[in-house]
């Protein structure tokens, strides 16, 4: 049976090079980087010459890239430190953020006298700038925790502008960047932002690893107590073969990064125009359908299909080999909506199938072709 990978969103497939990279530091770096012989020494080493590498992606200093398990555990180190550590009383987020950052904050809400503020959205999901502003000037104490590319409906956020309103309002700013970092260059010298996170498996890296930038003097403590590991923000024996999988992701990822975006967007270019000439009731989620004001990783379309239908939509495209995400209510036996699109879809529409296709370099306009023939043919 064909099989069609489009959620790259979730996850991506490694690329050969990383896997080589990673299975020569398994057998070269097996020392343990604590250790003060010269084995240890040098899987040290090796740890020490990726940090830096990363760091020079982002224009920051090495000792600002704390190595971590991947996202969710980045976003709750800074998270739970801010508010533990930081004197942070009040959080400024939006009901679309991850659950990685909504369910933390909602734990913290139990466990400290925190209140937290929800930024308006306009129909598609699009931060209301002005009124993050005026939530800003209310209070002092803040941190504003926002993401940069909303992993489900593709929204970008104008990442710099809400770091200086941040600066501006004396609030710390922490933005969960794992749908962006491999694919958008992030300057951190000239971003102000305190504290962004990353995930290798979604720039086509190894799963279980990522960092958290911290800005440097920012106060953060561990989430996690033991060792001294990571400048004493991390404990825990480091993965080499996976740090070293890590750099190398991004490494080649933003080596390559013109050309492999410039295919992507024809891809999603060619997808949007073959779903909407097939299938003319197909709406976009968000701002999905816009090349300017969403990424060009993914689509999230409502597709024009009946409730009773809807029920067995996914299971028909698993069975033609197609992989892709749900992205509403009543799919696949789920009885739980998409909390994004439940902030911006109708009842009426949360009914109908909504399906994430997210594009890689993996990807071509003939598997898109295949799908949109099985879209078409089950509506």
């Amino acid at each position: 049976m064909k099989t069609v990978y489009f959620d790259n969103a979730a996850t991506t497939p490694m690329r050969d090079d990383i896997v080589d990279h990673m299975a020569r530091a398994m057998k070269t770096n097996y020392g343990n980087p604590s250790s003060s012989h010269g084995v240890g020494r040098a899987s040290k080493a090796v740890i020490e010459s990726c940090r830096k590498t990363i760091a020079k992606h982002f224009k920051v200093s090495a000792g600002e890239i704390v190595f971590t398990s991947g996202g969710t555990e980045a976003d709750n180190l800074v998270l739970q430190s801010a508010v533990r550590d930081l004197g942070i009383t009040r959080i400024i987020t939006a009901k679309t953020e991850h659950h990685a950052v909504l369910h933390c904050i909602e734990r913290l809400q139990m466990d400290y006298d925190l209140s937290v503020n929800f930024v308006d959205l306009d129909p598609r999901g699009v931060i209301d700038y002005n009124h993050l502003e005026t939530l800003l000037g209310q209070s002092q104490n803040t941190l504003v925790s926002l993401m940069h590319i909303n992993n489900e409906i593709g929204n970008i956020l104008d990442m710099d502008r809400v770091a200086r309103l941040c600066k501006a309002n004396g609030a710390l700013f922490h933005s969960d960047t794992v749908q962006s970092v491999g694919h958008y260059a992030l300057p951190l010298d000239q971003i102000p932002v305190d504290f962004i996170v990353a995930s290798a498996h979604k720039f086509h890296g190894p799963k279980g690893v990522g960092f958290v930038f911290v800005r440097k003097n920012s106060g953060l403590k561990p989430l996690i107590h033991g060792g001294e590991q990571e400048r004493g923000l991390r404990a825990g024996t480091e993965s080499i073969h996976n740090i070293v999988g890590l750099e190398r992701a991004i490494t080649l990822s933003y080596q390559n990064l013109e050309k492999e975006r410039d295919y992507i967007v024809a891809l999603k270019r060619y997808f949007i125009a073959r779903i909407t000439s097939e299938i003319p009731e197909v709406q976009f989620n968000g701002c999905s359908g816009d090349l300017e004001k969403s990424t060009y990783t993914l689509v999230n379309v409502c597709l024009p299909v009946t409730p009773d239908k809807a029920a067995m939509f996914l299971f028909q495209l698993d069975l033609k080999g197609i992989a892709c995400s749900k992205g509403s209510a009543c799919q696949s036996g789920s009885h739980q909506n998409s909390h994004v699109l439940a902030e911006l879809l109708s009842d009426e529409d949360l009914q109908k199938p909504s399906v994430r296709f997210s594009f890689s370099i993996y990807n071509t306009k003939e598997e898109i072709d295949y799908v949109i023939d099985a879209l078409k043919t089950f509506v």
